[in-house]
């Protein structure tokens, strides 16, 4: 239940959240769950009125942000409107991004280069404007929503999985980067959860025959769009319901809610420690064991090579 507005002490003390991708799906989930907890929320969406029902309910509490991430001068811009708005920032989550199903060959350029402009390059774009306003405040959180396909790959996702690859290599980096400065960094990665990922988030490149046998055997169909996928068009660029794990959701039927999701997340923000990589989801761990178990075996390949051990 949402609550109601609070006093300005209130607001004094409450977080302030920056969510990308927040209009629905994982991100609403987020927002709403901050909300609950009597925190304040700037989210962007890509269109205006992507946050109505959240800011006729809650205007003192939730800002709307209408921002691309894949132009580093419209997040700038979000980005001082949510500090503007909040006095600081608390908590950032870079949640927007989509799905793309496609072999490698038959992922066009333009195509690949919109997924990776979103995928991963929006959070490193959004990461960069944030950074020196968490440093000046001496604290924060950044959280990057992730996947077990950042761990292993499913052929037909190569570059989602590329994108979130780069999205863990370069935050595991700025982890470290920024730990002097008391900024604390979480790659949260998230199973199966019940929402629209696999529908109208996602994005199909234009199939070719000869890997039907491959989509039939991955997604239990060649045919491409998939049915829930039928939704409202966007530009390639769509934003927003990020992010579920393709391996856990598709394969595995992982059918959490948002809700749950969120939960975790709240909870983990508001713990004083923990991991950097926050398994999300009750499929999660065994996902992420079997995409390690299958890169231990290949590298045993070598004679050289041997698993460390505690």
């Amino acid at each position: 239940m949402i609550k109601h507005s609070r006093s300005t002490s209130d607001r004094d003390t409450s977080r302030v959240w920056l969510i990308t991708g927040a209009g629905r799906g994982l991100g609403l989930a987020f927002a709403q769950a901050a909300i609950e907890a009597g925190d304040r929320v700037a989210g962007t969406v890509r269109e205006r009125g992507g946050l109505g029902a959240l800011v006729d309910s809650q205007p003192d509490r939730v800002l709307e942000l209408v921002a691309d991430v894949r132009c580093d001068a419209e997040v700038r811009a979000a980005v001082e409107a949510a500090v503007a708005w909040g006095g600081r920032l608390d908590v950032v989550v870079n949640n927007a991004g989509y799905g793309l199903v496609g072999a490698i060959e038959e992922v066009s350029e333009a195509e690949a280069e919109a997924n990776v402009s979103t995928n991963l390059l929006g959070p490193l774009r959004v990461s960069r404007a944030v950074i020196p306003h968490l440093r000046r405040q001496g604290r924060g959180h950044i959280v990057q929503i992730s996947t077990s396909g950042a761990v292993g790959s499913m052929p037909g996702l190569g570059l989602y999985n590329a994108g979130k690859w780069g999205l863990e290599g370069f935050t595991e980096a700025m982890a470290a980067e920024l730990e002097p400065f008391g900024i604390r960094v979480t790659i949260a990665e998230l199973g199966g959860f019940d929402t629209d990922w696999g529908g109208s988030s996602m994005r199909f490149a234009s199939p070719k025959p000869e890997y039907d046998a491959l989509r039939e055997r991955m997604f239990g169909t060649a045919e491409v769009p998939w049915p829930a996928a039928n939704g409202p068009a966007t530009d390639g660029g769509g934003e927003g319901d990020e992010d579920v794990a393709p391996e856990a959701d598709d394969a595995a039927g992982g059918d959490a809610s948002a809700a749950v999701a969120a939960s975790a997340l709240l909870a983990h923000v508001g713990a004083p420690d923990g991991p950097l990589r926050l398994l999300v989801g009750d499929d999660v761990a065994e996902q992420v064991a079997m995409a390690l178990e299958a890169r231990r075996v290949d590298y045993a390949r070598d004679p050289r090579f041997s698993w460390p051990t505690g």
